[in-house]
């Protein structure tokens, strides 16, 4: 009988759920919102319907959710870790300005905004003034403008604010890291706790009402310039056609000789405009922080219910979806800190397909290290050549003789040209062989003069004697402008986008890995009881010394583009991450430094690793509880042989077992 095959439940089978019950928070919040606001547009004619959620007020709610749901929608839709890397904000504007993405976010915030405009004029009563069509005196219709003048202001406010929320790239996640703890705070995690989130949550509500305000006011002033200059005839002519089909009106599409512009209508739009940006951003702001809550269930990681806990991560771990890996490996990352059972199984997990555990977690922490050092390496190089194209099969046969020639028989004698002559002859006359042209003293000080005077404009303009002077100095004006800015290349985005990668780098990925890499290291010491680990301590060491000494170096030595202006040199997105490597090199010299010779280290591999990790060589401290192992032991055998720690009260000797 064939054994059974046990299903290794895939890591998303996992995650997908922690973030439904993540996005059913941020849905209650939302629909809160949508029911304070349903509660403030209602007329009050009725002490009880006017709060009632069975009734009016419910059926406003539920619209109004509908249109906070829809960005909420758009955000499941597009999340993505990892900042957006290029050299330039221009370079990114043309990567993604003719993206699916971008056609979505624009559809999602118009239609958004389209549908609350509905709901709010249907909640206003009828002497408002905000109604399509006024009867005049005589019951004679006509269009009324302000409505248009309130529906185009949304139409701006939804365009503008899908804008906004591309440039500011809202549908980022930023994952948190997992550092080391101090001993009060070892074993808390807090940043999963529901009430903290809250709390984090309701702390942003003062910006987030500021927010909604300033944008509430700008969208007004700029309705006000772009409506009437180019907008309103567009808008009345096409209403009016349409409108004609249910209202006797007029048949003349002359425009109104005033504006539609007054306190009553700016300050209704004001006000709708204000609600819904409120519902926007508090949105926003809630899938921002409950999302990325830890990956962590009761407790516990999320794989801890899977009948194969460690096939579950591992398949995390190997995804190619990156928000799937970056989770997989911020869970990695708190079991190599808070879980020792899951450690352990780790280190003891030695009979799967594809090698053991702790090889396939240390080939992918490295992994992600390496790709960021091949992509240092690779800064600056030309691209590799294309692989040549595979020779034909069937070779064609060579000629034994030389094919026909189809040149004519009949030799024809060059024309020679009148004009031509002349001017070979004048130039003869004028100019002897070597020499220049032969220029009377009166042109030459015409030249002379002129080139002197052009030089001192350009000396007076720019203060360079350098002929590209004037355009160096007119560029640098106007990259200090506002039109300029997409044209810098800043130091900190060249830098991140080099390190991180493109189109999206996300520095939690790597620092994540390389605490997870030390810490199971680290940790082997006194938990891996079969010796897996040893083997790899020696090559961890080196690949995290070469990385930081690379990084820091690349760092130091990146140029300053002439663009920017600005000239600082910070980065903190790599400045995180060559901290989590130097961090990592330290902690395994502190534990592993007493056994460099057991581990097959030479000195100068210790010093290049103390260097790159910041530790100067008087200043390397031993743990209490170590020995240095005797000179006898050194030179015995070094296979399989593991150093543990014993008290120093009892017998200070090194124990070989």
């Amino acid at each position: 009988m064939a054994p059974t095959i046990v299903r290794r439940p895939p890591y998303k089978d996992f995650l997908q759920p922690a973030l439904h019950r993540r996005f059913s928070t941020t849905t209650t919040i939302l629909l809160a919102f949508a029911y304070l606001e349903a509660i403030f547009l209602s007329n009050w004619n009725s002490l009880l319907w006017s709060w009632f959620p069975i009734g009016p007020t419910g059926l406003r709610a539920f619209f109004l959710s509908i249109c906070g749901l829809l960005i909420i929608i758009l955000r499941i839709h597009q999340y993505h870790p990892g900042v957006r890397t290029s050299d330039s904000g221009f370079q990114t504007f043309k990567q993604h300005v003719f993206n699916q993405q971008t056609i979505e976010t624009l559809f999602a915030y118009g239609l958004s905004s389209s549908l609350f405009s509905l709901v709010y004029l249907r909640s206003l009563p009828r002497d408002s003034g905000l109604e399509l069509v006024a009867y005049v005196a005589g019951g004679r219709p006509r269009l009324n403008e302000k409505s248009l003048f309130f529906a185009a202001h949304f139409f701006i406010l939804g365009i503008t604010q899908a804008l906004l929320h591309l440039f500011k790239d809202n549908d980022r996640l930023s994952l948190g890291t997992v550092r080391k703890q101090n001993g009060a705070d070892a074993g808390k995690s807090q940043n999963g706790d529901p009430a903290v989130m809250g709390r984090r949550f309701w702390d942003q509500m003062p910006a987030i009402l500021i927010s909604a305000v300033n944008q509430s006011l700008v969208s007004i002033i700029v309705t006000c310039i772009v409506y009437p200059l180019f907008l309103r005839q567009t808008v009345w002519h096409a209403t009016m056609t349409v409108c004609r089909w249910f209202y006797n009106l007029p048949r003349t599409n002359m425009l109104p000789p005033s504006l539609p512009i007054s306190t009553n209508s700016l300050f209704r739009c004001w006000l709708a405009s204000l609600l819904l940006l409120l519902m926007w951003t508090a949105g926003n702001a809630a899938f921002s922080i409950f999302l990325v809550k830890e990956p962590l269930k009761n407790g516990r990681p999320l794989t801890s219910e899977s009948r194969d806990p460690n096939g579950s991560l591992l398949n995390g771990l190997k995804s190619k979806k990156l928000s799937i890996q970056c989770f997989a490996m911020w869970e990695l990352a708190f079991i190599a800190r808070d879980y020792p059972e899951r450690r352990k199984a780790i280190y003891e997990d030695i009979d799967r397909k594809d090698g053991p555990m702790w090889t396939q977690v240390y080939g992918i922490c490295m992994g992600i290290l390496k790709d960021m050092e091949s992509r240092i390496d690779s800064y600056g190089k030309p691209p590799q050549p294309s692989a040549p194209a595979a020779a034909e099969a069937v070779e064609p046969k060579k000629r034994t003789t030389e094919p026909p020639k189809n040149e004519s028989i009949f030799q024809e004698r060059p024309r020679k040209i009148f004009r031509e002559e002349v001017e070979k002859i004048v130039a003869k006359t004028v100019t002897s062989p070597g020499q220049g042209p032969r220029l009377g003293p009166v042109t030459k000080n015409v030249i002379s003069n002129a080139k002197d005077q052009l030089l001192k404009v350009q000396r007076e303009a720019t203060g360079y004697d350098d002929p590209q002077g004037l355009f160096t100095t007119t560029a640098l004006k106007v990259l200090n402008t506002i039109v300029g800015w997409p044209f810098r290349q800043e130091y900190s985005r060249r830098l991140a986008h080099v390190v991180l990668g493109a189109p999206y780098g996300e520095p939690s990925l790597l620092i994540n890995a390389t605490y997870a890499l030390s810490q199971l290291t680290v940790c082997s010491l006194h938990e891996d009881k079969y010796g897996n680990v040893q083997r790899d301590i020696a090559t961890i060491i080196r690949t995290l010394t070469t990385v930081a000494t690379k990084l820091e170096n690349f760092k130091t030595n990146l140029p300053t583009h002439w663009t920017d202006i600005a000239g600082s040199r910070e980065s903190p997105e790599v400045d995180a991450i060559l901290a989590a490597v130097k961090e990592a090199l330290a902690q395994l010299i502190e534990e592993f430094g007493r056994f460099a010779r057991d581990l097959r280290l030479s000195l100068t591999d210790m010093r290049l690793a103390r260097e790159a990790a910041g530790i100067a060589a008087n200043q390397e401290q031993r743990e209490p509880g170590y020995v240095l192992p005797t000179d006898e032991e050194l030179q015995g055998p070094r296979q399989g042989r593991r150093w543990a720690r014993v008290d120093p009260d009892q017998n200070p000797e090194m124990e070989q077992v």
